[in-house]
This record gives structure tokens, C-alpha cells and sequence, in this order.
């Protein structure tokens, strides 16, 4: 009869855990920046930078199908949680609630990437921001994204904002305001 109870009351499917961490950099039509941006997100993630490509045609813009316009990386697992530590420190552990959407994924930017703690100036590479986006996720949502027999996922299992700024006040000690 205990064990029964001690499962009530803490249920492990119930748990949040950060699924990904994924750093971007837009950058626009322009090679050299991107060359000096690659740079800067790889040196910031240790980790090596995939280029986004543009899928509409932007005249006012100047951009087209087909031309790299910006770049990502995505973080999982320890290496996510360590990235997000290092980011919520240079935001000085304070989120906005608007931050945060329905689902109970959220996204900052940071606006100069030498606010990375252990990040130094280069002079060659300039000052650039990124986002970081953040996707939070709960034992077995993986049924929404299998290949045979996927479900959705029901509306209680789901991942509020107010879980997820609960989440992350108790695990990362951040200040929503």
C-alpha cells in the first residue's frame, strides 16, 4: 500500500525536462557575415553551426530560394542544460512572462554574444546577438512525433505556461517578471 501512495503522489510521467536547446543567428543575404557569425555561434555552443536557407522570394530584402540566410544549432541533453545555464546568466536569470508560449516552450535573445559568461571580444568577428529557443517536454510525447501509430497527446499531459515557468523557477532558479 505504500508504494502505491509514493506513486500517486510523485507520478514520473508527469516530470518536465528540457528536450532542446536551439541557438539562432539570422543574418540576412551577406556571405562575410556569415562566415563571421558562423564563427561566433560555434565558439559560443562548441558545437558546428548549420546554415538556414531562405524559402520565399524577398525582393525587398534582396533574398531568394536557395541562399543561406542565417544559422542554428541544436543542443540536447547535458550539453543543452549547461548552454541554457550559461544564457540565463547572461540574462542575469530573469525571464518575461511574454517569453513564454502556450505550449510551455519559451525563447530569450540575447543582444551581444560577449554577455556569455567565459565569451571574449574579438575585434575580427564584431558584436552579434542570437536566440535561444527552448523546447520543454514530459515522458511519452514522443507518441506525436513516431513514425507508426502516432497520437496526439492529451490535454492534461500537455505543458502549460504556467508549468513551465514553475519548471523553471524551481529548476533553474530563474525570475519571471
Amino acid at each position: 500500500m505504500n508504494k502505491v501512495q509514493n506513486m500517486t503522489e510523485e507520478n514520473q510521467m508527469r516530470n518536465i525536462f528540457v528536450e532542446k536547446v536551439t541557438v539562432n543567428m539570422g543574418l540576412g543575404n551577406n556571405p562575410e557575415e556569415l562566415k563571421r557569425a558562423q564563427q561566433i555561434i560555434e565558439r559560443i555552443t562548441q558545437r558546428k553551426a548549420l546554415q538556414t536557407m531562405c524559402k520565399v522570394k524577398q525582393p525587398k530584402w534582396d533574398i531568394r530560394p536557395g541562399i543561406p540566410i542565417g544559422l542554428k544549432v541544436t543542443l540536447r541533453n547535458s550539453s543543452a542544460k549547461e548552454f541554457l545555464e550559461r544564457a540565463l546568466k547572461a540574462k542575469e536569470n530573469q525571464l518575461k512572462k511574454k517569453c513564454f508560449d502556450n505550449r510551455g516552450c519559451f525563447g530569450f535573445g540575447i543582444k551581444e554574444y560577449i554577455d556569455m559568461p567565459g565569451t571574449k571580444y574579438d575585434p575580427a568577428l564584431g558584436i552579434r546577438g542570437f536566440d535561444v529557443l527552448v523546447t520543454l517536454s514530459r515522458p511519452g510525447f514522443r507518441i506525436k512525433k513516431r513514425k507508426i501509430k502516432n497520437s496526439r497527446i492529451g490535454k492534461r499531459h500537455l505543458i502549460s505556461k504556467k508549468d513551465a515557468m514553475n519548471f523553471m523557477k524551481k529548476i533553474f532558479g530563474v525570475e519571471i517578471i
